[in-house]
Parts: structure tokens; sequence; C-alpha cells
């Protein structure tokens, strides 16, 4: 099995496509579901964030799986696999790797070096664990992943300079306010990214917040966890024109601020501007409420134009760390793959050994236990000195990026039976991942 990578992101993909394409938390179940139902793929993960969504599979058929996955991201969407091809990009075996580590490292968020895609990936391989859609090699590749990430954030200082999408969409806030502290803030939603906003408001800003949410009991509970005030979503024109700073990051399908919404708040305060961060994909603010006077509105597309990581130095370093993990998951890998073969041709070898002692012993029944056992081990020796060499070149030629398949050659060489490695071919399953409490995976506004 190869290990491939079908996705959109924010990098090349319009925002009103992306936001067609991500599919609700409600639906995760359903694209994984239908994924492993594609006869090229035998195991999925997906990744889904507001600016990506990220289907990772292992694939028997490179062409196949591409077609099959790129369909599947159309039809969920409802929209042609004409429209989103020249969107979609792929990766496979070593570059799909590369590209996970990469995505759960920050290198290719929105934001570099953001921290929330760490637990994202995290939610992903559980969702794909609880569905039960994922294979060995990708849970293996993704627990790796995951490992790199944290190394990453470890080793370097990207995720102390690198900034969340919520922290990047306050400072353009305090761009237009100067200052939020007493202030208002208004956060729409109560999933993950809507605690974030709230905890950055009021530590961060020394903001007044004020929680809604079509669920009042999580809306006052990150209201409890921050000394703010919940209200009811049916208050929520009331709590518009009350508000200095808007964040709204629901899971929500469909408009939840509409223009109209804005024109009726900005009607009460027509003196004092409104700084509305839709962060929600899709959407949740009416595009067209960025044009309502003294509105401004900070959506993923302008945050995408306008962030700069500043941060050179450490993402270069975490690209050195993202080589050197890829190269030794690789090689860890193809090691992996030669092991099953050196067993088997050592087991051939002994059974050549024992089937001419045996041999030797009817022919020579006189012969002493002590002749006999010398005799057993010398034969013995000359086959170890015989397959010492092959067996560790193997595993040394399996180690380097080659196309030739030495292992192939192996088997063709001494006629090893596949069908006798079966038993050495299983892999053992990987540790399932311990859940990251800090992100729940179906609530609604879940973290970009």
């Amino acid at each position: 099995m190869s290990i491939l990578v079908v996705g959109l992101s924010h990098r090349g993909t319009p925002v009103h496509l992306l936001e067609r394409v991500v599919p609700a938390p409600e639906t995760l179940d359903k694209v994984l579901l239908d994924a492993v139902a594609c006869p090229h793929v035998a195991a999925a993960v997906v990744l889904s964030t507001c600016n990506r969504v990220e289907i990772y599979a292992e694939v028997e058929r490179f062409h196949g799986g591409v077609e099959e996955l790129a369909e599947l991201l159309a039809r969920h969407a409802g929209v042609s696999a004409a429209e989103l091809t020249p969107h979609l990009y792929v990766r496979y075996e070593d570059g799909a790797v590369s590209h996970l580590f990469s995505v759960v490292c920050g290198l290719d968020s929105m934001v570099v070096g953001e921290t929330q895609i760490l637990g994202q990936a995290k939610a992903a391989l559980r969702n794909a664990q609880d569905a039960e859609t994922i294979g060995s090699v990708l849970n293996g590749v993704f627990q790796r992943a995951l490992r790199v990430g944290k190394r990453a954030h470890t080793e370097t200082e990207l995720g102390r300079a690198g900034r969340s999408v919520v922290s990047a969409a306050l400072a353009q806030a305090v761009g237009v306010h100067g200052d939020l502290a007493g202030r208002t803030a208004l956060v729409v939603g109560a999933g993950s990214m809507a605690a974030l906003a709230a905890t950055t408001l009021r530590r961060d800003h020394d903001a007044t917040v004020v929680v809604t949410n079509r669920t009042p009991s999580r809306a006052r509970r990150i209201a409890e966890q921050v000394e703010g005030t919940a209200v009811p979503l049916a208050d929520l024109r009331t709590a518009l024109a009350d508000a200095d700073v808007v964040v709204s990051c629901t899971g929500a399908v469909g408009t939840v601020i509409s223009a109209v919404d804005l024109a009726a708040a900005m009607r009460r305060r027509p003196d004092r501007p409104l700084v509305v961060c839709d962060l929600a994909m899709p959407r949740d603010v009416e595009i067209e409420g960025g044009h309502v006077a003294g509105v401004t509105l900070i959506d993923l597309g302008r945050l995408a134009e306008t962030v700069d990581d500043g941060v050179a130095a450490d993402v270069e370093a975490v690209r050195v760390i993202v080589a050197e993990e890829v190269a030794d998951f690789v090689a860890t890998r193809r090691a992996a793959t030669v092991a099953p073969t050196v067993v088997a041709l050592r087991s051939m070898a002994a059974e050549v050994v024992d089937a001419e002692l045996r041999r030797l012993t009817a022919r020579v029944p006189h012969l002493d236990d002590h002749s006999h056992a010398e005799v057993a081990r010398t034969v013995r020796r000359v086959v170890d000195k015989l397959l010492h060499a092959p067996t560790i070149r193997v595993k040394e030629l399996a180690e380097q990026t080659v196309e030739t398949s030495y292992t192939d050659a192996l088997r063709e060489l001494f006629a090893l039976d596949l069908s006798a490695l079966e038993a050495f071919t299983s892999v053992e399953p990987v540790e399932p991942a311990q859940p990251d409490r800090s992100v729940q995976p179906g609530e609604p506004g879940g973290a970009p």
C-alpha cells in the first residue's frame, strides 16, 4: 500500500469554493466511510479545518486513488469535478509524508507557526480510529507527524512567534480601534475557536467579553471562564449594537450575521466603528456586511492576503526538522519492508540445512552424535556466512531512494515462496493517540 493525499487549502483555492468543500463536523464520518468504499482506497483519514480539507489514504494504485478521492470531494461539496480539479493538490509516498509533517508543524498554515493544527491533526486521527477507517500505515505516519509537530514547537520559537488566526484577526481589530482594553467584544459560537477567541480577548486585550450561541449552556460555560456574560442568540442584533469587536466562528451552514443585522446595529451606534472578524468556514457573516458604513469585515480571505509570518529563521529550522524526520521515517519504513524477505530467506536456508542433515543421517546412520553435531554446526556457519553479506546489503540498499526493488530481486533469485511471507508481513497496530481534550470535534466553531 502507498500513501496518498488529495486536498485543497487556502493556498490556491478561492474562499467561496473552499467553504463549500470543507465538510461539516457531522458529515466527517460519511466522508471517511465513502473514502474507504472506493475500490482503490484501503484506509483514510480526513484532516478538515476552516482553511483546508485533505484526505490521506492508503491506496493500491496512484491514478485510481487520485481520481476516486477527487470525485468524492466534488460530490460531497456539490460541485463538479471540473470546477474542483484545478485547485486540488496531490502528494504521494515520501511527498505525502513530508506534506503532513509540514502541515502539522504549522508551516502550511494561513498564519505560519500557529499551533492549533496540532490538535486538529489529533482529532482527525481519533475520528478515523473511531470510524475504523484507519490503517496501520496511516496510523503510523500520523502518530509520527504529531511527534514531529511537538518537536518543532519545542526546539524552535516558531510556535511562540507564530500567531493563531484569532490573534492575527484581533491584531487587525487593534489597528482600527487602537486598543481593545475596556471595549466590548462579542464572541459568536461555542467551539474550541470561540473559547480561544474569548480567552485571547480577555487575557491579552483586557476586553469585556459577551458570548452568544444557539446552545445557551455552552455560551455560559465559555463566558464564565473569562468573567464575561452570555446572551441568547435571539438578542444578536442588540449584542451587535453594543459591541466594538465581533468574532464569529460557529459551525453553522449558512449566514449567522446578515448585512441587514449589521445595518440595524450600526443605526443604533452610527459614530462607533465595528470590527467583525469572520473566522468560520463556511463563512458566518454575509459578505455584503462588509459594505455597511462603519463596519470593517475581516474574513479568512483578507487574512490570507495580509498575514506576514516574519519568522524566517524559525521556519527554516522547522523545515530542517521536517526533512530529517521524513528521511528517518522513510528509511525505517523501507527497512521494515525488507524484514519479511530476510526472514523468509533465512527460514528457507534453515529448512535446506535441516533437510540435508536428515539426508546425512539416513546415508551415514552410524555417525556418532559428536561428529553429527560438528557437521551440523559447520554447515550452519557456512550458510550464515553466505547469507550475511546479501542480507546486510539489501537492508542498506532499501534505505536509499532508488527505483530498483532489491527485495523483489532477492525473492526472484532465491525463488522465495511469497505465500510463506504472509506470516511476516502483518504490521502491528500503532497504539492509538490519546484524546486531545482541548479540542472538541463536532462542536460548532472548531479551530481552523
